[in-house]
């Protein structure tokens, strides 16, 4: 009987040795051979599978969401409910969020001339706003945050200082007990 194979999960080998490049040497080290070897398997499977260092990169965007996705699925198995751990947890900290940050910062430039990547950055992005918007609205709701800020407003604020607070944390500029202590300075800002 023939072998069958998972074509998906070979695609997602694939882009899995892609995103861990990125995280390591950056896209610039991105190549055929290099996937490959990573990889463990041949330069012509990877070639069979994608044509081209574009369409591997762009496939690896979604491996990219994916593993944020299951991260925070996993610290968060009933939904995050609180505002601050949600924030924290974008925050790379540890290694697994540490090495999704630089797969992302990775690929922004790459998004800045690919318009399908651009576009796999603004969906994730916007399903992040609205579900910061969402757990800024509850706690309102419940008395925890301020009755009067708008919730869009303030989460595009939240996540510009995560975003910015982050970056510090990856060149070694902050400490993670700094970033903390700036969230919750800015968090109590926000109390009714």
């Amino acid at each position: 009987m023939p072998k069958r194979v998972d074509h998906e999960q070979r695609r997602r080998l694939i882009a899995d040795a892609v995103c861990r490049i990125a995280a390591d040497r950056g896209l610039e080290a991105v190549s055929l051979g290099e996937v490959a070897a990573e990889a463990g398997i041949s330069k012509g499977l990877v070639q069979h599978y994608f044509p081209g260092k574009d369409a591997m990169l762009r496939y690896a965007t979604g491996t990219l969401r994916d593993w944020v996705e299951n991260r925070l699925r996993t610290e968060f198995a009933d939904g995050p409910t609180d505002l601050r751990a949600a924030l924290i947890a974008l925050l790379p900290f540890k290694d697994e969020s540490r090495t999704e940050a630089l797969v992302a910062n990775a690929f922004v430039v790459r998004a800045l001339k690919d318009p399908e990547i651009a576009n796999r950055f603004r969906v994730g992005h916007t399903q992040l706003r609205d579900a910061v918007a969402a757990m800024i609205t509850a706690a309102q709701a419940d008395g925890r945050l301020h009755p009067k800020l708008e919730p869009l407003q303030e989460t595009d604020l939240l996540l510009a200082l995560v975003a910015g607070l982050g970056e510090a944390v990856l060149l070694g500029h902050r400490t993670p007990a700094e970033v903390i202590s700036l969230v919750d300075h800015h968090l109590s800002r926000l109390l009714p």
